[in-house]
């Protein structure tokens, strides 16, 4: 059994965010979760797939779809929850603008898991804004603790305003562990039925609907005020500190850990104040204006955008308090960054620069990171060994200069967007959300009229085919654009975990799943449409070769080979590679070090001392492919029992 269905309520473990947003979820009851996996929200659905049999749970084709599937479970009464990264939260925007108008039935929470500083993401774009943008309730855990109480009370906060509740957190609190004491465990009734035949606009039995929405809106704006009312009493916006701060800190999520840290740091304990923010919109504005009456200077300290500042400095000019005695400090005054993640030596610093103290050793006795850089060897941003994306990608730049068209390739988010770098031979040459790749390249590929003749190619991973490249490909073969296609199918959606998707004949639990094929998808859309290995060079190059030179179409190249890292191909090897040194002439060969200084795989290394490349059986994949790269055959491969 799972600590997280342990059912002895006082009792405390170490949970890793996602798993005390879990264990919240499990002891509100729900019924439905679906998301999209992405980084740093993928554990949520992973675990809760794991650990339960009576909850429907669903990697979903993409965010939007995640929605719709977690509403639909929420009108016919179940709870419900839909998970997904911060880029995904514009994918489900359509939908969810609809929904929050439309109200729900069942408890309905969305987690948006934000990035700050882009770990791993290609933006750090937060999802604050959609709470104001779109008229719904938001909360913040700011501790361990509070994201598994948080996330059971959105869904009564749901129920009870018959919306949907966002709830935001960030990697730091996602991926990190702290103290969780378990609540009870319910015995959820799980019957669900979805009733329409009551008066049209009767919110609980009629036709779920967003217009009329003179009558929605209003009714929005009513729940919203209710929201407030219910959020200035709420336990979860707390304060620490004097009564009467010289400086009072307002913060939230995360960023209270990092904000008391700071304080500790310092020793200001009996000088600075800390309210921490859990319900952050509607503003609570009772204890929020309580603070400010009593205090002079304000810091404000969030993750990414000055959400927070913004929207008290707002409700202090509306509460017509003496602003002049008021000093505000934070990502305005530059006294917090406006980009990045913050931590506590960014507290510390904010701190010192505002009450004029003599700053201590960076980080207050964490080890400076000035300090530890020298002692890490430089290594290029580079795939992993045997990375069928480092074939791809060699096949595709080796084409496209050998035609001497200046064609170029259109990419897309996943670990191929590494094909940006050098590490992907710089073959990418835009890059923006998922599926964008392929919608740009339907529109490069109509711009044969106005004298365009450069090859277009477009990537997208296996994943990605299903998320979003589909729409754009259609729109592609109507239009009758001309471009190719290149699906990196490695058979999982790789660089979140591996979790499975339409293509695969397994579903979220791992039972069997009748799979889409994507060649005969395509196929039957109308785009040419072949197979390869990208392990096979030769025969991969041949095929682009001629599908660039085939203009006036859309073609779609798949090309199929399993991730290295991935379950079926792990600790497992197809060949036994070896350098035979009497054929390596290293830098006196005519390719000047192709091996090690272009291709690049970190199973190859080059051997200064002797003047020739040498393979690291620790790194080695054994995939074969720098065989078919060596113009020597210095590089030899025997393929294993």
């Amino acid at each position: 059994m799972s600590l997280l269905t342990r059912d002895n309520p006082g009792e405390t473990h170490l949970m890793m965010g996602n798993e005390a947003i879990v264990r919240g979820a499990l002891e509100a009851g729900i019924s439905v979760a679906a998301g999209y996996p992405g980084t740093p929200s993928s554990e949520i659905i992973e675990t809760l797939a794991k650990i339960s049999d009576e909850i429907y749970t669903e990697w979903s084709v993409n965010e939007k779809v995640a929605l719709e599937v977690a509403a639909a479970g929420s009108f016919a009464g179940l709870r419900s929850l839909a998970v997904m990264k911060q880029p995904g939260v514009n994918v489900a925007a359509d939908f969810l603008m609809h929904l929050a108008l439309s109200g729900v039935r069942g408890g309905m929470v969305i987690v948006a898991a934000d990035d700050p500083g882009a770990l791993s993401s290609v933006n750090e774009g937060e999802t604050r804004l959609y709470a104001k943008l779109m008229e719904m309730p938001m909360l913040e855990p700011g501790n361990f603790q509070e994201a598994r109480e948080m996330t059971r009370w959105a869904f009564e906060l749901s129920e009870n305003l018959h919306m949907p509740v966002l709830v935001r957190t960030v990697t730091r609190l996602s991926h990190a562990s702290g103290r969780v004491t378990l609540g009870k465990l319910p015995t959820p009734s799980r019957k669900a039925f979805y009733k329409f035949n009551g008066e049209m606009l009767d919110p609980m039995e009629g036709p779920i609907m967003t217009p009329p929405v003179e009558f929605k809106h209003n009714s929005q704006q009513k729940k919203l005020d209710r929201a407030a009312a219910l959020f200035e009493e709420s336990p979860f916006n707390t304060y620490t500190g004097p009564d009467a701060p010289e400086l009072l800190i307002i913060t939230t999520s995360i960023c209270n850990l990092y904000s008391k840290e700071g304080v500790s740091n310092l020793g200001l304990e009996d000088r600075v104040g800390v309210l921490k923010l859990g319900t952050t919109w509607p503003l609570p504005a009772k204890p929020v204006l309580d603070r400010l009456t009593k205090t002079r200077n304000v810091l404000f300290v969030e993750e990414v955008q000055p959400f927070i500042e913004e929207a008290v400095k707002v409700l202090a000019a509306g509460a017509s308090l003496d602003l002049s005695s008021l000093t505000f400090y934070g990502k305005y005054s530059r006294h917090i960054p406006m980009t990045g993640e913050m931590n506590p030596e960014r507290v510390t610093s904010a701190l010192s620069a505002i009450l004029r103290l003599e700053p201590g050793p960076e980080g207050q006795g964490y080890p400076a990171t000035e300090t530890a850089l020298p002692s890490i060897p430089p290594r290029e941003i580079s795939f992993c060994p045997g990375c069928p994306h480092r074939a791809s990608f060699f096949s595709i730049n080796t084409v496209l200069q050998l035609d001497n068209r200046r064609g170029f390739t259109c990419g897309d988010i996943g670990c191929y967007s590494m094909g940006m770098l050098p590490g992907g031979f710089s073959t990418l040459k835009t890059l923006h959300s998922m599926g964008s790749g392929s919608g740009l390249a339907s529109g490069f590929g109509k711009l044969d009229k106005f004298g365009m003749d450069q090859p277009v190619v477009a990537v997208c991973g296996d994943s990605t085919f299903f998320h979003s490249a589909i729409p754009p490909l259609v729109n592609a073969i109507h239009n009758r654009s001309s471009f190719t296609l290149v699906v990196l199918d490695n058979s999982g959606t790789a660089m979140t975990g591996f979790q499975p998707h339409p293509g695969l004949p397994v579903d979220t639990k791992g039972d069997q799943a009748p799979p889409i094929d994507i060649e005969q998808v395509c196929r039957a859309m109308g785009a040419e449409t072949r197979t390869c290995d990208p392990f096979d060079l030769a025969a991969t190059q041949k095929q682009l070769l001629e599908f660039i030179n085939d203009h006036g179409r859309v073609k779609v190249l798949v090309l199929k080979q399993a991730c290295a890292l991935s379950p079926e191909k792990r600790h497992t090897r197809q060949f036994e590679v070896t350098v035979d040194p009497d054929r390596c002439i290293g830098e006196s060969c005519g390719c000047n070090r192709i091996c090690t200084r272009v291709f690049a795989c970190p199973g190859l290394i080059w051997d200064a001392e002797n003047n020739r490349a040498v393979i690291n059986e620790i790194l080695c994949a054994g995939c074969g492919v720098c065989a078919s790269v060596c113009p020597q055959n210095a590089i030899q491969r025997k393929e294993l029992p």
